[in-house]
């Protein structure tokens, strides 16, 4: 709905809002610390959360209810950034121990884990086809993955003192955004598969 914005916080709240009215429809209190990450179902009825206390949380927008909340108990640290697949059956954390996993949503159980970086997760996305991962960490790389043969096949190294904040796939897949933090400068990293 092009009325609604979801928002999170270090409060542990999420809040649903309507735009057109101005107001907040719905808060959430899912968490017991800070929310690190929001995304989207594919469907756009549902919003997935994760968090410093190492829960992700899977809400309906509509209602604000809380549907469920899965604790990552193999990890001791909190959740840094979350992203659904395309087809929304998986979606993906990040850690800030540095481990970025795939979860089965129905199964509500890891699938895959994906290691190779170091220093928080700091973003994570899927190509629009669903084949590829693309994550990023306090580390200054970029490393791509192919989520059907789960490998990592491409590390793009960035300048240091390079903090990446997000990524973002083009709907071919054949590109990726990144952005992130470094006083005066942009980088742009094209055919990267």
């Amino acid at each position: 709905n092009e009325k609604t914005i979801i928002s999170a916080s270090p409060d542990s709240h999420v809040r649903i809002w309507d735009i057109g009215e101005e107001t907040c429809k719905h808060t959430l209190r899912i968490h017991d610390g800070p929310v690190t990450g929001l995304s989207l179902h594919p469907t756009g009825d549902y919003m997935l959360s994760c968090s410093a206390d190492q829960h992700w949380g899977f809400s309906d927008i509509g209602t604000g209810k809380l549907l469920c909340k899965v604790a990552d108990q193999s990890v001791s640290h909190g959740l840094t950034c979350c992203q659904f697949h395309p087809d929304g059956l998986i979606f993906g954390t990040g850690t800030s121990d540095s481990l970025v996993k795939i979860w089965d949503f129905k199964e509500q159980k890891s699938a895959a884990n994906f290691p190779g970086h170091s220093g928080p997760i700091s973003a994570i996305a899927f190509s629009e086809n669903g084949y590829y991962l693309a994550t990023s960490a306090d580390d200054e790389v970029v490393k791509l993955w192919d989520l059907r043969k789960l490998r990592n096949f491409k590390t793009i190294s960035l300048d240091d003192k390079y903090t990446v904040r997000g990524l973002t796939f083009d709907n071919s897949g054949h590109y990726l955004a990144v952005a992130g933090q470094m006083l005066g400068s942009t980088r742009s990293v094209n055919n990267v598969i």
